[in-house]
């Protein structure tokens, strides 16, 4: 007997041509700058096969980083010198910030960049991640670890347009709120494009 691949869905979403997104998709009105400089990063979506089934790894930021305090993120960071590519600092800021070895991670594939209102060029890097992964938090910029089921994830319905001012200006953005976590902007934009692609 076969037994279908619980992560089927987000293979198929991988597939799928897609265009880029911003932070600034729900805001038309803005006009971006041309020959602008953005700089390169890597974010890992990893998926891990729970007894309650597949789940997706997040992190609540240190309410002491300087930026971003206390937001909801993937583990993913800017890209350094040393790394060879996008996928490969996705891969080392997980293993820095949740203690997800490489090792334990089969690449997927990605998703097509995002752009940040913080001058980034985001790409998601989706991977299996092995059952037998238990985060190891970095204190200094991880204040919490936690999974979301991806069946919350992928549907739609779940997600909010809300909005805010923001250097003056109204900024509206998705919400995908999940018990006591509020996670939005970059990440539930992200997210909000997997739940898209998954439903064709």
């Amino acid at each position: 007997m076969i037994v279908p691949d619980p992560l089927s869905g987000v293979i198929t979403a991988l597939g799928r041509v897609s265009s880029s997104s911003s932070d600034f998709d729900l805001n038309p009105d803005v006009i971006l700058p041309e020959g602008r400089s953005l700089r390169p990063a890597g974010v890992l979506i990893g998926f891990v096969e729970r007894a309650g089934g597949v789940q997706v790894i997040l992190t609540k930021r240190s309410s002491a980083l300087r930026h971003h305090p206390g937001q909801i993120a993937f583990p993913g960071g800017k890209q350094d010198e040393g790394d060879s590519d996008v996928i490969a600092t996705a891969l080392r800021e997980a293993h820095e910030e949740v203690g997800l070895h490489p090792d334990m991670t089969q690449v997927l594939g990605t998703f097509p960049c995002h752009e940040t209102v913080t001058s980034f060029t985001m790409t998601p890097v989706l991977a299996r991640v092995d059952p037998a992964f238990r985060p190891v938090s970095e204190p200094g910029e991880v204040e919490e670890v936690f999974e979301v089921p991806l069946t919350h994830l992928a549907d739609p319905a779940n997600y909010l347009v809300q909005s805010r001012q923001w250097r003056g200006q109204r900024r509206h953005y998705f919400v995908v709120p999940y018990g006591p976590y509020y996670i939005w902007g970059a990440t539930a934009r992200i997210l909000r494009g997997l739940a898209d692609r998954m439903a064709g």
